[in-house]
């Protein structure tokens, strides 16, 4: 008898709920070795449980990662790509449950549609065809074709994907969601454990935290607004963080700061001198202004573009009232320039001076920034990129134009001022601080007009605390060609960018249709009060195609995807370390202490379920009120258990050391990371056991939850360096350590 897709759902459901209990002893399919250091099967894997008629079976499915340029895959609209690997035992032979001849896989909805055919199955291992839901059913059933188009005959094997975790509060909760913690509760706070406390090597406290000057207002906390639809239980909107709040003034000025400029282009040459500031500005935001932070009174701060192997000097100078350094994100620079305050040189403090001396060995796009409290004054303005230009006049296929955009969000209170940061210590030190207004180049609106056809060179730098993003132009078709620290070894199509924290990516863009072409984030939120994923689309500019055709056409350049022979060369002469062993390897997790009852309570829920990706934060209260003070979040070398800045790892100059690193998802908050690695450049070369195909230069990649990232490290760089998160929030809560080449 055909099953109707409400049937099928029914069957799917019950026949899990009456699956036979599984004691604690008895490995399971998706079970993990303790001493793993591979992805996390809670997050990446389904245990099949079988029907009561085929009990002898069992099976998983590995949901792996798609090879790409990315270390995540994912659509266009943020949903999820996993390629499944279906591993199956004991299934009986098809005509033995009637008259079947083979079996057939599914993912479904849990409301069984839309449902997909993923292909044939049997027992041993096979990779089906991809699956991109948002919740879902694997199921295996029999048939009597291969060529069936739904479910026809019986189920044998099912199973639910680790996102139908994500469920509503029951009325319990919903009532614990009411609950104020009780004197018993305070007393049973989250124990301290040790190495809690880990001292800054980036303006270590008490000197990197901003204090208002004396006799100037001080700042007062409010509430953080809410995403668009989403709502909180009652004792998460009465949380407030538990440290002093701070906003910039600049009350010690006798005159108040300019507005600032748009950025300007500074071309230098080799032995060049560029006089950098650091000061205050004037911002203005959807008609509120603010002050905030600027290098040389713009925002951003200068684009400055130099040729590869120029040298110059940055004659730096600070006009703020608190400490801060100039980092040069991603440049193979000598050591003592590296700005990291208590390792490679003292905070500048206020009008304080400091001369750097740079070279710039590699071609690419990078940036600078504040290595003291970025999580402030990153935030407020503290940023530009720096264009280093290839002398290969093939580095890139042609394009009609180049466009250098900085990526960023800023957070603004409902009634128009800025919510303030942390003046002790960070807040939002569990998820980092998602803003709520999108800045492209310091605007919350961007233009481009082209012509129709045009070929752009995009650069995109993400330069927001926090928040990954999912680029894309609907209806335009896109092209990576190069990330940190070059090119790929071959361009590659895409549906879309994701680009965390300090990453950039370059990317080629046909415009063929005439009209208005947006770049949008199209990513997915968490619903965890109503348990669901919900779209979110924010446009972050418009591209205006004009009906003029464009000159010259590069129609056909375009549409060859370019190997790049220089490049596939070089990396090729790494192949051979490739499969060797891993020599160092970091698990990345966290550690919390007197957090609030609320909090605590609802992170530890059985329906807690963390993304790979967290895109956006809704979860804000919640988050706001988590400070550096109570969340410690962790680099763990297993192999000594050392953590943090206590990591003593030393190398050689030549060294070139395979390293893996894990995303611990059983954790009190899992969620992505993008680890920086300082003075050096890297290859990616597997993500979950998943070989990298396409590879490039890196010095920032993104750790998804739960993932296990294996990179090739080239130590070609003296000194003492760091290796650190990327989102503002977790450096500052001492996600950090220090590593030395000799």
């Amino acid at each position: 008898m055909r099953l109707t897709h409400r049937a099928l759902a029914a069957a799917a459901l019950g026949a899990l709920a009456a699956a036979p209990a599984t004691s604690a002893a008895q490995q399971r399919p998706c079970d993990a070795r303790p001493d793993s250091l591979g992805p996390s099967r809670d997050l990446y894997c389904i245990e099949l449980v079988p029907a009561p008629a085929v009990r002898g079976a069992s099976g998983r499915v590995e949901l792996g990662h798609q090879p790409g340029p990315f270390t995540i895959s994912v659509a266009r609209d943020g949903r999820f790509l996993y390629s499944p690997t279906f591993t199956v035992a004991g299934l009986p032979v098809p005509s033995s449950l009637g008259g079947y001849t083979t079996y057939v896989a599914w993912a479904a909805t849990p409301t069984m549609y839309p449902l997909v055919r993923l292909g044939e199955v049997g027992n041993g291992t096979r990779t089906l065809a991809t699956i991109g839901l948002e919740k879902f059913l694997v199921l295996v059933s029999a048939e009597r074709s291969a060529n069936v188009t739904e479910p026809q005959g019986p189920i044998v094997l099912r199973g639910q994907s680790p996102s139908t975790r994500l469920q509503p509060p029951d009325i319990l909760q919903f009532t614990l969601g009411a609950a104020v913690e009780t004197p018993a509760d305070s007393a049973a706070r989250d124990q301290h454990q040790p190495g809690d406390s880990v001292a800054h090597a980036h303006g270590a406290r008490p000197d990197s935290t901003p204090r208002p000057t004396r006799d100037a207002p001080r700042a007062e906390w409010t509430h953080v607004p809410m995403p668009a639809g989403i709502q909180m239980l009652p004792a998460e909107r009465a949380l407030v963080p538990e440290v002093s709040p701070y906003l910039p003034n600049s009350f010690t000025r006798s005159t108040p700061p300019r507005q600032a400029r748009p950025r300007e282009l500074v071309r230098l040459s080799s032995g060049d001198t560029l006089r950098l500031e650091a000061a205050w500005v004037s911002r203005t935001f959807k008609g509120n202004t603010y002050v905030m932070y600027g290098f040389n009174g713009q925002y951003p701060g200068p684009l400055i573009q130099v040729s590869q192997g120029a040298r110059i000097v940055v004659d730096f100078t600070n006009r703020l009232d608190v400490p801060t350094t100039v980092h040069w994100h991603g440049i193979r620079l000598d050591n003592r320039f590296d700005g990291v305050p208590n390792m490679t040189q003292e905070a500048v403090q206020p009008l304080g001076r400091f001369i750097y001396e740079l070279r710039f060995p590699d071609a690419g796009i990078y940036w600078y920034h504040p290595h003291v409290r970025e999580d402030t004054q990153q935030d407020l303005g503290l940023y530009g990129n720096l264009m280093v230009r290839s002398p290969r006049a093939d580095y890139f296929t042609p394009a009609n134009r180049e466009e250098i955009l900085m990526l960023d969000d800023i957070l603004i209170e409902d009634d128009g001022g800025l919510v303030p940061f942390g003046g002790e210590s960070t807040t939002h030190a569990l998820m980092g601080r998602f803003g709520n207004v999108f800045l492209v180049n310091g605007e919350p609106s961007w233009t481009l007009q082209v012509k129709r056809g045009e070929v752009v060179r995009f650069f995109f730098t993400n330069v927001s605390n926090t928040r990954t993003f999912n680029l894309s132009f609907p209806g335009a078709r896109m092209k990576v060609v190069a990330s940190d620290v070059g090119s790929y070894e071959r361009e590659e199509w895409v549906e879309s960018v994701v680009i965390s924290p300090a990453e950039r990516y370059v990317v080629h863009v046909r415009f063929d249709s005439t009209g208005r072409t947006p770049l949008v984030n199209h990513v997915l939120g968490l619903d965890h009060l109503f348990g669901r994923f919900f779209a979110d689309v924010d446009t972050l500019g418009v591209v205006r195609v004009a009906a003029s055709a464009a000159a010259p056409d590069h129609r056909a350049s375009f549409a060859r995807l370019r190997q790049d022979t220089v490049v596939a060369a070089e990396i090729a002469s790494y192949a051979r370390h490739f499969d060797r062993p891993v020599d160092k390897a970091l698990v990345l997790t966290l550690r919390t202490r007197d957090l609030p009852f609320i909090t605590r309570q609802l992170m530890q829920l059985d329906s807690a379920y963390f993304t790979p990706i967290e895109w956006m934060g809704t979860m804000p209260m919640m988050n706001w009120a988590s400070t550096g003070e109570q969340v410690t979040w962790v680099l763990r070398d297993p192999a000594t258990g050392r953590e943090n800045m206590d990591v003593e790892w030393r190398f050689r100059v030549g060294d070139v050391v395979r390293m893996r690193l894990v995303n611990e998802r059983q954790s009190f908050h899992a969620m992505q990371h993008p680890i920086h690695i300082h003075g050096q450049r890297f290859l990616v070369l597997s993500v979950n056991g998943v070989p990298q195909e396409n590879r490039v230069w890196k010095d920032t990649v993104l750790l998804p939850a739960g993932s296990a990232v294996d990179i090739l490290v080239e130590m070609s760089n003296p000194g003492r360096w760091m290796l650190h998160c990327h989102i503002a929030e977790h450096l500052s809560a001492d996600m950090m350590l220090g590593f030395t080449v000799d």
